[in-house]
């Protein structure tokens, strides 16, 4: 039963020595990124001045993400973000808006706060 085992891995390592890589370069070209889903969740974009203060988004977001500020408007800490377009579906007016930029980096943890 062991030596079956045995066989199966080695003949299944030998097989995956061939084959082509699956994995994607980073960037293609220098300057040129690879090339995004159509439904690609990024990093959230927030319009303020079309938000009208529902704050069904709040209501809807499951890690805590999205507070309310004075003026009944949303701000969001992307650091708790899941990504998961919870807020995007509901917000009425489309001020909630998944980007396609996935590179979601700072040195400052202030600068992951979109208000």
């Amino acid at each position: 039963m062991r030596a079956l085992r045995v066989g199966k891995m080695l003949r299944d390592t030998l097989r995956s020595l061939f084959r082509r890589p699956v994995t994607v370069e980073y960037m293609t070209k220098p300057g040129s990124m690879v090339p995004l889903p159509e439904r690609f969740r990024g990093k959230l974009t927030y319009d303020k001045s079309a938000c009208i203060g529902c704050l069904l988004c709040i209501r809807v977001c499951p890690g805590g993400v999205i507070t309310s500020t004075e003026e009944r408007k949303a701000s969001f800490n992307i650091s708790r973000c899941i990504f998961c377009g919870q807020c995007v579906e509901i917000c009425p007016k489309g001020a909630i808006k998944m980007s396609s930029q996935f590179e979601v980096v700072t040195y400052d943890k202030n600068g992951l706060l979109i208000k």
